[in-house]
């Protein structure tokens, strides 16, 4: 991948938050139907779409959550970015 094809940080919020709200909404239609196998695969393309989503984001600009969190002897890597009240962009 280039860096013209690099997606900015907006982007690939927009991405994660887009398939985050797919995830969520299909996981509450599932605790009501909990028999629907159309929406139980929806919740499971989404969720690795996701997880997908997280990871990419993770490898360019950091992690979002806890599960993209690479940790090291020296300390964890997103002390080390901008803060979002200190010119981070969130």
């Amino acid at each position: 991948m280039t860096a013209q094809n690099t997606p900015t940080r907006q982007q690939m919020l927009r991405w994660v938050d887009m398939v985050s709200f797919a995830v969520q909404e299909a996981n509450l239609y599932l605790d009501t139907h909990p028999s629907d196998p159309a929406a139980l695969a929806y919740f499971q393309e989404y969720s690795q779409l996701r997880r997908q989503a997280l990871q990419d984001y993770a490898a360019l600009y950091g992690p979002l959550t806890i599960d993209t969190a690479r940790g090291c002897r020296a300390g964890w890597e997103w002390v080390n970015r901008p803060w979002p009240w200190e010119g981070g962009d969130c």
